[in-house]
């Protein structure tokens, strides 16, 4: 087996999300959340000719904001509480073997030299590997156990102030709201005292 071979990023993402803390920890768990995946010079723009017939596509992406040595066998999900370890194959951590990720989106609309998608859990210029359509007869399986992860997560009460709502428009008030709501914070910490921030 020939262990060299290399990839090359097809796009990168344009995010509502600038930094890692505040991220959705999964796709699709935000819908108001958006963003582009802008295509490089070496995308030929014919490459999406047919894409507009599919309402889901897979974005395979590089966790670029972890070290490409930093892998961890065993890892504390946050559904777990962060302290209980399990394998990394068991789960969706981005300290993996080879830094890939996966992330199903909508697809909102199909130019040749971007993509403009919603429920995007990807940090602002993540790179693109490659995209795949999402096809609902094969990748949808009623009867499939999530493991530990079999709900979604349980979501917060999230209020914002009128001196501050009142500055922001409906659809951003929606994605903070939206986005605080899965609670960010570190599931290991329980400092009460402790103040979060986030871009």
């Amino acid at each position: 087996m020939n262990d060299a071979f290399e990839v090359h990023p097809i796009g990168v993402i344009e995010s509502c999300y600038s930094e890692k803390f505040g991220t959705p920890r999964q796709s699709g768990i935000v819908p108001t959340s958006y963003g582009k995946v802008h295509f490089t010079e070496t995308v030929d723009s014919q490459a999406c000719r047919g894409l507009q017939e599919f309402s889901h596509i897979w974005l395979v992406f590089l966790f670029d904001q972890v070290a490409p040595n930093d892998v961890r066998w065993l890892v504390r999900p946050p559904r777990l509480g962060g302290n209980e370890k399990t394998g990394v194959f068991a789960t969706r951590s981005p300290f993996r073997p080879n830094r890939i990720g996966l992330s199903l989106v909508k697809l909102e609309k199909v130019n040749a030299r971007f993509l403009e998608v919603s429920g995007l859990d990807l940090v602002n210029e993540t790179p693109i590997l490659d995209i795949k359509p999402y096809l609902p007869y094969v990748e949808s399986q009623p009867d499939a156990h999530g493991g530990f992860a079999q709900s979604t997560p349980p979501k917060l009460s999230v209020t914002i102030p009128d001196n501050i709502s009142t500055q922001l428009s409906p659809s951003i008030r929606q994605l903070i709201i939206d986005s605080l709501a899965l609670d960010p914070r570190p599931a290991y910490h329980n400092d009460s005292k402790r103040i979060y921030g986030c871009k």
